[in-house]
């Protein structure tokens, strides 16, 4: 029905069988890069609408003008709303006997099915949950980029009921209405009722025309009590887990390990499982008999623990031991345009520095606290008053308001990547650049983006890739880095530039070390197979079968299969996965220097860099005499 040109997918039946609707992506508008010259499509997909049987006039048509066709259309309307008018039954009364519904019949033309594939004139976007009822009304949900905007970063596995536009199309009118915003909603199979999914509450209402309302028809679900046998649910979930390892583990030879055997072992203490976590464990041991990387277990319905989160102020203190005061040794640096990265002491208008002194934190002085914290518990992301003073005494000091924050690892990370940028600056005098991409999802694409290109002209480049946590955009990164360069552009008052745009030309080291993980091990392993330069460091972790989303488990727990796996180019061997990715020059950080802040690794890539400079420098060459093309008289 369709051909491989165009990805399709969320295909559906007509309620009356005459159709079959799918979401199909074949609009093809190109979005470019600011940072770089890329191109990326989105929102690509439209409803398109199949008739199945030659016979089946198209319902997207030129409209017919033939006097009668639209008094028959308005007949046809009242009918149905005196149909709708009619008064419900008393719950006493006897129902009248209902006729039963003529079966659905389906035919199927193939012959030409490919020219009856008829596209709704609507925005392009990503569309799901698709249902035409016999009234000619298509429903659907549709959410496009711009409805990402505002919305907090999803991790790599984000839910799928995201908020989207509730739309329905009338196929009679030519028409969309959006109806409003929802995450998800299923019509009865009458057609007449919706149950609508907005956030995680739910409403039951009647089949939508404009508007949704779901005012007073919310669907109450917190006096929905069961009872529930724990034990059993326990059961039920260790035995499903084991089956879907079964049927989705990468490996139908389950590793060589006896799999209902492994079942059989570790089902016999099914009956000492007391708690949730003792399932969490006992499912954990079970799949670690595989000997895989990314066998994950976790979450289910577990008694919750509030957490109170700690004010933190983003500094390094001392006490003072004669005035029990707390002197301020160090502010960590932030971006306090970024949410993320603020640190609380630098922001406007506090004016504090190194050497002042913390005096009070609400009015409560600290000298009378066990330790500055206490004061600060539970005020992340509140107001809270400092006195501070130049000296530990009250005579001088002052009052300033500011915002703790709850997590200081962004800023002390931030603090150490551009403590490695101005080491390695300051030691090959600008030569060399630095970067740091702490894990292959969209926070470290975000990280190689902002450092990789303002510091593309440098001679050579060390990219760092130590604890790198993993993710997917290795590919992303690597084609920036392999990009070659193939010729010289220049402009009238310019300078010679790269072509293709932003190609780096100069020689490159990768750092490793045993915590690049995951797609952190990918990485280094494109880098040395592609030639790009030497891994530098210690083996990778060893983790590269992966993973895609859990499937439900009936408590709501999170159960990880390794799905997908990676083999060498020549079909010879299993890579990566068990034994990571050797540096072809090993540097193991001794952790007495490391604390001292000694990076011997990050020397030795230096060292390689400044090595490789004496061989490898390459400088854009100046262009050559402009050409004289005068027919009078050039050459």
């Amino acid at each position: 029905m369709t051909d491989s040109w165009y990805g399709s997918g969320e295909a559906v039946f007509s309620d009356d069988g005459k159709y079959l609707l799918l979401s199909s992506a074949r609009d093809f508008k190109p979005t470019f890069g600011d940072e770089e010259f890329a191109n990326v499509y989105r929102d690509m997909e439209r409803v398109y609408l199949v008739t199945l049987a030659k016979d089946t006039a198209n319902p997207l048509g030129p409209k017919s003008d033939e006097v009668g066709k639209a008094e028959e259309k308005r007949k046809k309307e009242k009918a149905k709303e005196a149909e709708e008018k009619k008064p419900e039954a008393s719950p006493g009364a006897t129902k009248p006997e209902e006729k039963p519904k003529k079966p659905v019949t389906v035919k199927v033309d193939t012959d030409g099915i490919q020219n009856r594939i008829l596209g709704l004139e609507i925005t392009p976007g990503n569309y799901r949950n698709i249902r035409m009822l016999n009234d000619g009304r298509i429903f659907y949900l549709r959410r496009t980029a711009a409805d990402e905007v505002g919305e907090e970063e999803e991790d790599l596995f984000g839910e799928r009921d995201r908020k989207s536009h509730l739309c329905v199309y009338n196929v009679d009118d030519r028409k969309e209405t959006v109806l409003g915003d929802a995450n998800n909603y299923q019509i009865t199979f009458d057609g007449k009722k919706m149950l609508v999914k907005i956030k995680k509450d739910y409403a039951i209402i009647d089949v939508p025309k404009d508007k949704l309302e779901t005012k007073d028809h919310e669907h109450k679900i917190d006096g929905l009590d069961m009872q529930l046998d724990r034990r059993a649910e326990w059961r039920q979930i260790y035995f499903e887990c084991w089956r879907q390892m079964r049927d989705f583990f990468v490996a139908p030879t389950m590793n060589a390990v006896d799999w209902k055997a492994m079942r059989d072992k570790y089902a016999a203490l099914l009956p000492f499982v007391n708690h949730r976590n003792d399932l969490t464990y006992l499912l954990g041991e079970l799949i670690g008999e595989l000997n895989s990387g990314h066998t994950y277990v976790g979450g289910g319905e577990r008694p919750g623990t509030p957490r109170i989160k700690l004010g933190l102020l983003g500094a390094e203190f001392s006490r003072d031991s004669g005035t029990r005061t707390y002197r301020i040794e160090r502010i960590l640096p932030g971006e306090n345009w970024n949410k993320h990265t603020r640190s609380p002491l630098t922001d406007v208008g506090v004016n504090v520095k190194a050497g002042d002194y913390i005096l009070a934190i609400n009015n409560t002085p600290v000298s009378s606290l066990p330790n500055l914290y206490d004061a600060l518990i539970g005020t992340a992301g509140k107001q809270v008053i400092l006195r501070v003073n130049s000296k530990p005494t009250d005579a001088g000091a002052r009052d300033v308001t500011v915002m703790p924050i709850d997590d200081e690892a962004p800023l002390y990370y931030l603090d150490w990547v551009q403590k490695n940028i101005d080491y390695v600056t300051k030691k090959t005098g600008g030569e060399i650049g630095y970067l740091h991409i702490p894990d292959m999802g969209r926070p470290g694409l975000d990280e190689f983006t902002k450092l990789y290109f303002p510091q593309i002209r440098k001679h050579a480049l060390i990219v760092d890739v130590r604890g790198n946590g993993g993710g997917f955009v290795s590919p992303l990164v690597i084609e920036r880095l392999r990009r070659a360069l193939v010729m010289v552009g220049i402009a009238r008052n310019g300078m010679p530039q790269t072509d293709p745009p932003q190609t780096f030309t100069g020689p490159m080291v990768t750092l490793i070390n045993e915590f690049s993980a995951s797609d952190g091990d990918i990485f280094p392993y494109r880098f040395k197979t592609l030639g790009l330069g030497k891994l530098i460091g210690k083996r990778t972790w060893g983790g590269v079968i992966g993973i895609r989303q859990s499937l439900p488990l009936a408590d709501g727990g999170q159960f990880f299969k390794p799905e997908f796996a990676v083999y060498s180019k020549d079909g010879k061997q299993w890579i990566i996965e068990g034994h990571g990715v050797d540096p072809d020059v090993v540097v193991d950080n001794d952790p007495g220097k490391e604390f001292k802040g000694e990076d011997e690794q990050l020397d030795r890539a230096i060292q390689e860099m400044q090595d490789e400079l004496k061989t490898k420098r390459y400088e854009l060459p100046p262009p050559p005499p402009w050409p004289n093309r005068n027919p009078a008289g050039g050459t």
